[in-house]
């Protein structure tokens, strides 16, 4: 039997109704796929809600977005040598939360009975810390401080970073916070210079506590040393602050300080300091400071007084932390001569062999002045008027340099002005202005009453003489290193020019006349001040204190001064130093050419300064 092929036109129907039904099945597949997915995420939901909420919200109140500060490393302070003077190390605090920590552990013990209770815990804790801390942490003190009543305490300070690792890792429920202890490897070495930095909490933002310095260079260069902190956002765990790996973002770096280069050199420094408290013991005296300033450059190699403090100690005394070297000015009495000296030389006035006859006193105004000797009239070279000190000499000069002329030189000197040296609370001093001076007033400052300067300007005059006329302002900071090992200069300041050289080198040479010692009265007032091998030129200075309560200068209560020049013939240093209130009818009291004399001494050797080439000669101070 033979079947017949269906015709094309049927067959395209049937195509047709099969594609159809293929279209419709899909459709049906497709809805049934969707709504199966929203009845499964409605079930999560229902679970989510009902059967889990209360373990995630448990879960999520354990997390805590947090901006956890970035610490910056503290720069250092070194020495012209590199020695180190303050540096930063790392440590830890660990802190406790007494209230959260409590109720924690009573909820826990609802459904495991055999938690641990809170005195427990705080008992092993405070064991274990001492055990590990020592005599940071005595244990009865640590368990009473984490049984206080309180939401959040610290129970240690300044621990070694291992140490709060291990702690914390036995004890997740102690906090640990970032500390910096700030180091001082010298203990009181240039600590009036330097000053001291601790950690401070008293911002209410924990994110903000830090070093920051409280005196000295660590307060007056605070923004340099401590550099930016930087900060990161991380999630932590709410009960251990443990930071949940992969959560970290945000992450702004820390920008570390610069280190600051000081122009001191730390031996030198550290004989000052001994030198100026044993002076001050031996000599009586209320204070004693002193500074050994560059010849040339004006840099402060040592600025020491005979107190100091360790910025380690737990109390510090604050009359300790004063530094009067550059806070305190005085009458500086006849170094202050020199003015004179350089005026006379300069405006031609007289030479060093020049005879003036000089009377026992002489009135100025209405007042009358006389020497600290009694004499009558006798002649006196202007060598000998400098090196025995002679009041009235010095003024009969002074008259003829004329009160412009010697005003001008006290401003070239820089007095009655800061120095600029780079240390917090440096006094300018105190100089009249020339249109308010009074008849008697150029009776007083060219034999430095009534004019009060800083031993740092004191040194500063007689460092002009040494550098040839050139005044150099004193700095104390000579460099800053950035974190990245850039050494970036301190800008130099500018030398001012206030005598000749020619003019400099003669009173450099006139006054070595004051060290002298001869016979037939021609020794000056300081041979103690003397080095063997060296030429020295300085001048001595006794000042009356003003007793305002009298109204008058006292008779009992005086400035001891002394500047000096090593060597004179060739100048390395200028040695400055004062003494407050000696007892001045002691040997040790009257005069500071002795503690030149030791400092000088030291500087000759630490520096291997080569002996002057011949001694200084002998010349007349008084003649027949």
């Amino acid at each position: 039997m033979v079947r017949e092929s269906p015709a094309p036109g049927r067959m395209r129907q049937v195509r047709k109704r099969a594609q159809g039904t293929d279209h419709r099945i899909r459709v049906v597949v497709i809805r049934f796929v969707l709504i199966a997915s929203l009845v499964v995420a409605g079930l999560k939901l229902v679970q989510v809600q009902v059967f889990e909420s209360d373990a995630l919200a448990a879960r999520a109140e354990r997390q805590r977005v947090l901006e956890i500060p970035i610490p910056a490393r503290r720069g250092s302070i070194v020495d012209r040598n590199g020695v180190e003077l303050a540096f930063s190390v790392e440590a830890r605090a660990l802190a406790y939360r007494p209230a959260a920590e409590r109720a924690a552990l009573e909820k826990l013990r609802q459904t495991e009975p055999k938690t641990p209770t809170f005195e427990e815990e705080t008992a092993a804790i405070a064991k274990r810390l001492h055990e590990v801390l020592g005599d940071a942490a005595p244990e009865a003190q640590v368990l009473a401080k984490l049984r206080e009543d309180k939401k959040f305490v610290y129970v240690a300070e300044n621990v070694e970073p291992a140490k709060a690792r291990d702690l914390k890792k036995e004890f997740p429920q102690l906090n640990v916070e970032y500390r910096a202890i700030r180091e001082y490897p010298g203990g009181d070495l240039g600590s009036n210079i330097v000053g001291y930095a601790n950690w401070r909490k008293e911002n209410p933002d924990i994110n903000k506590h830090a070093l920051h310095g409280l005196s000295g260079l660590e307060n007056l260069r605070d923004n340099q040393l401590a550099g930016q902190p930087g900060t990161q956002i991380v999630e932590t765990d709410e009960r251990t602050d443990a930071v949940i790996p992969g959560s970290e973002r945000g992450l702004r770096s820390a920008v570390d300080g610069s280190d600051l280069e000081l122009t001191i050199d730390a031996d030198l420094q550290f004989f000052l300091q001994q030198k100026a408290a044993e002076f001050g013991r031996r000599s009586q005296s209320k204070t004693v400071s002193v500074v050994v300033l560059d010849a040339k450059t004006g840099e402060v190699y040592a600025l020491a007084n005979d107190k100091a403090f360790d910025p380690s100690a737990k109390s510090i005394d604050p009359k300790d932390m004063a530094n009067p070297a550059v806070t305190t000015p005085f009458e500086p009495g006849s170094v202050n001569k020199i003015v004179t000296a350089m005026g006379a030389l300069e405006y031609g006035i007289t030479t060093p062999e020049t005879v003036l006859s000089v009377p026992g006193s002489l009135k100025v105004a209405d007042r009358v002045v006389a020497d600290a000797w009694d004499h009558g009239r006798i002649n006196l070279t202007t060598t000998g008027v400098f090196a025995k000190s002679s009041n009235v000499g010095t003024l009969l000069l002074a008259q003829q340099v004329n009160e412009n002329r010697f005003a001008d030189l006290l401003s070239k000197l820089g007095l009655g002005t800061r120095t600029g040296v780079g240390l917090p609370g440096e006094s300018p001093g105190s100089v009249l202005p020339l249109n308010q001076w009074s008849g008697s007033t150029f009776g007083n400052l060219p034999i430095g009453q009534g004019l009060s300067m800083t031993v740092l300007q004191m040194a500063g005059m007689y460092q002009t003489i040494a550098n040839d006329g050139v005044r150099m302002p004193p700095r104390i900071v000579k460099a800053t290193v950035r974190p990245d090992g850039t050494r970036v200069e301190e800008p130099r300041p500018e030398g001012v020019r206030v005598v000749s050289p020619e003019t400099a080198r003669t009173a450099r040479d006139m006054f070595r006349a004051v060290v002298q010692k001869a016979p037939h009265q021609n020794s000056g007032t300081a041979p103690a001040a003397a080095v063997t091998g060296y030429q020295i030129s300085g001048k001595t200075g006794t000042a009356q204190q003003f007793d305002r309560a009298a109204g008058r200068y006292s008779d009992s209560k005086y400035w001891i001064t002394f500047a000096g020049i090593l060597p004179a013939d060739n100048p390395r240093f200028v040695v400055g130093m004062v003494y407050d209130t000696p007892a001045y009818t002691t040997p040790e009291g009257h005069t500071a050419a002795p503690f030149f004399h030791d400092v000088a001494s030291f500087i000759a050797q630490r520096y291997n300064i080569p002996m002057s080439k011949e001694q200084s000669p002998i010349v007349p101070l008084i003649v027949p």
